[in-house]
């Protein structure tokens, strides 16, 4: 899907601040926490969030995402990607422990189209663009082949848990969270899944 429908258009480079903020969002403050340590000297988290969304690779990339919009405006986004059919071996040598919970629901869900980042800006919600890009995501997962789709959410994040199941996603499983020292009411990550009729979710 080359051309999308207004109010979508895939982002650019230059939408990186919104992107940064509505990652932040749908992370619930986790990558916030992340690109703080992850910042050069003179370098602010928000610094390190606008550099990696307009990466041209990369899971948070400008060239994942699709933004909507609304007045001139963006109020929501999503990012989105298909997962491999093989998953590589999780190596914990390396990989930081918060993300390793993540990296094992991703594995269980080999081969479907994960919606990494489903967010909209607070004054924006309740209008209906999470429904609507949650559509949008079915249209292209389907366009690359992957007409099943996976999530992830906190458990505590009640409200996005209910819209994903409203339009079909079911849970598969839970891990849980490594904290650190991010401050999150949730105790596990959960991982959804909106199967085709002929996709087995492992």
């Amino acid at each position: 899907m080359s051309d999308l429908p207004s109010p979508f258009r895939r982002a650019t480079p230059d939408d990186a601040q919104a992107l940064a903020e509505l990652i932040n969002f749908a992370g619930e403050g986790l990558p916030l926490y992340l690109w703080e340590s992850m910042a050069e000297p003179g370098e602010s988290a928000w610094d390190v969030g606008r550099r990696r969304a307009s990466r041209d690779e990369g899971s948070f990339s400008y060239r994942n995402a699709v933004v909507s919009e609304a007045n001139g405006r963006i109020v929501a986004c999503l990012i989105g990607y298909p997962l491999p059919e093989m998953p590589e071996p999780i190596d914990r040598s390396q990989m930081p422990a918060m993300f390793v919970p993540l990296q094992e629901l991703e594995n269980l869900a080999p081969g479907t189209w994960y919606v990494n980042v489903l967010a909209t800006y607070p004054e924006d919600r309740g209008r209906g663009h999470g429904t609507a890009l949650l559509r949008l995501a079915e249209e292209l997962a389907t366009a690359c082949g992957k007409p099943g789709l996976s999530i992830i959410v906190s458990d505590a994040n009640r409200g996005a848990r209910r819209l994903y199941e409203r339009c079909g996603y079911r849970e598969v499983a839970q891990r849980a969270m490594v904290k650190e020292r991010w401050k999150n009411p949730g105790a596990n990550w959960v991982l959804l899944v909106k199967p085709d009729g002929n996709h087995a979710v492992t």
